[in-house]
């Protein structure tokens, strides 16, 4: 091994014994790409505060927009068009967490109850990020839709991933699963939301823990969005997590039954592999009929969708492979980090997925 890969290689070995996944899994792939040169890579990635960890990312990202697409910072300050975005925060015996809370205008204007989707956002985003790239709010405003963002923090994560890849964080009334289902279900106690009709997607690290939270949780989710995430159980510590995301899970957590789930992955992804879109899409398809549909989208990213229906006609998931894109929201804005605007809307067809879902049971 020559001295410069040698090196950045022992800084990622740094980060991933200081947990910082995403950062270690970036400047080994700069390496071998040969996007930074190892004095940028050091500067990038030296040093213990978590805050590198965020320019670390950015910084490679840029490198390669072809692979990453958009990875600018958001403009918290931007505004949504209609409705109300405000703060909150919630705490539990799992931990405290702050979050956004997308109110539609329909709110105000209906005696019925909404629907609500709970949006996970990735490795060193924050909810305001995550709502521009996803424009998930603009979505839920047509639609007559709350969107809960929960937050995480630094103290939990040094890079605000969601820690999908700790064993004490993939089961039912622990961990990071009980305090976001738990403050799914504070909101939902505090305004007319529909019980039948509550759902939950995520970017990456926010997709792996929203599959872990359908997994878990199913009685509260009827379905499930994953972006570039990976499925239940794909690791239980760093090294694991690693491997998973390079080469894709050998091992998951058997559920008896997943929710009906839609998975976004682009085949270029080269921090999360697309064999994990594959097995979280098997989590809940089943032995389902396969519809295959090959289209692009109006800005010109090819894709394959495949729909998984059962005997009866039901669609149980959805699997958009994205032709040449990134680790990167498909048809997202370039107000938010980690979007790709060429895609086709993977928030439009996600709620269109969602709303056709709903738990059996009375209000």
């Amino acid at each position: 091994m020559n001295p410069t890969l040698q090196n950045l290689m022992a800084q990622a070995t740094r980060l991933t014994q200081g947990g910082d996944l995403m950062a270690a899994t970036s400047v080994i792939q700069a390496a071998l790409r040969g996007a930074v040169s190892l004095e940028t890579a050091t500067d990038q990635a030296g040093g213990s505060d978590a805050n590198v960890i965020d320019v670390d990312a950015r910084e490679v990202h840029r490198a390669a927009p072809e692979i990453y697409g958009n990875s600018e910072p958001a403009d918290s300050h931007d505004h949504d068009p209609g409705g109300q975005f405000i703060s909150g925060n919630f705490a539990n015996a799992s931990g405290t967490r702050a979050y956004k809370l997308y109110i539609p205008p329909a709110a105000s204007s209906t005696t019925e109850t909404l629907p609500l989707v709970v949006m996970l956002h990735g490795c060193t985003q924050n909810p305001d990020d995550f709502a521009l790239g996803t424009r998930m709010n603009e979505v839920a405003r047509k639609r007559g839709c709350y969107v809960l963002y929960p937050a995480q923090t630094q103290h939990a994560n040094s890079s605000r991933c969601w820690n999908w890849f700790k064993h004490n964080h993939q089961a039912r009334g622990r961990g990071e699963p009980d305090l976001l289902s738990s403050m799914a279900l504070d909101v939902m106690g505090r305004y007319a939301i529909d019980r039948r009709r509550v759902y939950v997607a995520g970017l990456s690290a926010g997709g792996a823990m929203a599959a872990i939270l359908g997994d878990t949780y199913p009685d509260l989710f009827a379905a499930v969005g994953v972006h570039s995430g990976l499925p239940t159980g794909s690791a239980t510590d760093i090294q694991g997590a690693l491997n998973a995301m390079r080469i894709g899970a050998k091992t998951i957590t058997q559920m008896s039954a997943s929710p009906p789930t839609i998975v976004f992955h682009g085949d270029k992804d080269a921090t999360v592999h697309p064999a994990n879109g594959e097995l979280v899409v098997a989590a809940s398809a089943g032995a389902a009929q396969v519809e295959r549909h090959q289209s692009q989208s109006d800005n010109g990213r090819q894709y394959t969708r495949r729909v998984y229906k059962d005997a009866g006609g039901q669609t149980m998931a959805e699997h958009w492979t994205l032709h040449g894109a990134g680790h990167a929201w498909s048809g997202g804005s370039a107000k938010g980090s980690f979007t790709d605007s060429k895609g086709p809307d993977a928030s439009e067809e996600m709620m269109r997925f969602f709303l056709l879902k709903s738990l059996h049971r009375p209000h």
